[in-house]
């Protein structure tokens, strides 16, 4: 049976942490996530003409990870990132390479095939990249799982642009802190967090609607009332970088697979709680994740 066709749209990144820089950004980390859990793993960026560059798309072919990575004047891009109890804050630098992606017939290609798409709101904060993006978005096929992770980071983001890239989703998953953002901005103020979700769910016509609280837990509802509901397991924490792009990306190589939505959410906050063990977003994987779930359940 072929594997089902993941592929992300954005930002890919050197994150700068204390320890040193290891590849990234929310997109292609799901790609790899996606790759480590039963997909074939595709990502579509841009670096620059550099140094940067040439060890970013290096070491992208070592994850596994499939790429079209496009090379321009601009240059590649670093977040620089420091890490307060294990917990990333960012400082993203404007005017780099992702944000000057061409559309091209390759990219088309590439969409056109797709069984699941990742973008977020980052990559189309400059009109080149938002431009290609939206446009690629329209390739998509209509039975393709499109997933907006909307990872909103700083200033990087409107209202305007939340609702665009709403209407070509058919997954929406925010976290507890962004959904009190965009409760205020779409004026849904005064609802639960359950409410809330099932406002966007039904503004939208969305499959699933993630809403995940960091260290607390986790909550997936399906269109058809299904839903999921797990704690987060506490496991000691190196850093938290990729660990919600680790739980996209299996979330949709398990549901792509096969998996329940019960299967597909365990599956999900394993891998997000593996990650937190590990340094950087890309870690190599042991042969199977450890069940903290069942962990914490026996005491």
């Amino acid at each position: 049976m072929a594997k089902p066709i993941v592929v992300s749209l954005g930002e890919l990144l050197w994150d700068m942490l204390p320890g040193g820089k290891r590849a990234g950004g929310a997109p292609v980390n799901f790609a790899y996530h996606a790759a480590m859990n039963g997909a074939e793993g595709h990502a579509i960026s841009a670096v620059g003409e550099d140094e940067l560059g040439d060890e970013l798309i290096e070491a992208t072919k070592e994850s596994g990870v499939d790429s079209i990575i496009q090379r321009n004047a601009w240059p590649t891009s670093t977040v620089e990132v420091m890490l307060k109890n294990g917990i990333p804050e960012y400082t993203i630098v404007k005017g780099v390479a992702w944000d000057h992606i061409l559309y091209t017939r390759e990219l088309i290609a590439m969409v056109e095939r797709a069984d699941a798409i990742c973008y977020g709101t980052l990559a189309l904060r400059s009109q080149e990249s938002h431009d290609t993006i939206i446009e690629l978005l329209k390739h998509a096929k209509p039975t393709s799982m499109r997933f907006f992770d909307i990872n909103i980071r700083g200033d990087h983001y409107s209202k305007e642009l939340i609702d665009e890239l709403l209407g070509y989703a058919t997954v929406f998953k925010i976290n507890d802190a962004e959904l009190l953002l965009l409760q205020d901005m779409f004026d849904i103020r005064g609802t639960s967090d359950e409410q809330a979700c099932q406002w966007f769910m039904d503004r939208y016509g969305l499959s699933y609607v993630i809403l995940t609280a960091g260290a607390t837990f986790s909550t997936i509802v399906a269109k058809d009332g299904e839903s999921s509901t797990l704690d987060t397991p506490r496991v000691d924490v190196v850093d938290t970088v990729g660990a919600g792009d680790s739980f996209s990306g299996t979330f949709t190589s398990k549901v792509l697979t096969g998996s329940s939505l019960a299967e597909a959410h365990r599956a999900a906050v394993n891998t997000a709680a593996f990650v937190c063990t590990q340094n950087g977003a890309w870690p190599t994987y042991p042969e199977r994740i450890p069940d903290y779930l069942a962990e914490e359940a026996k005491g």
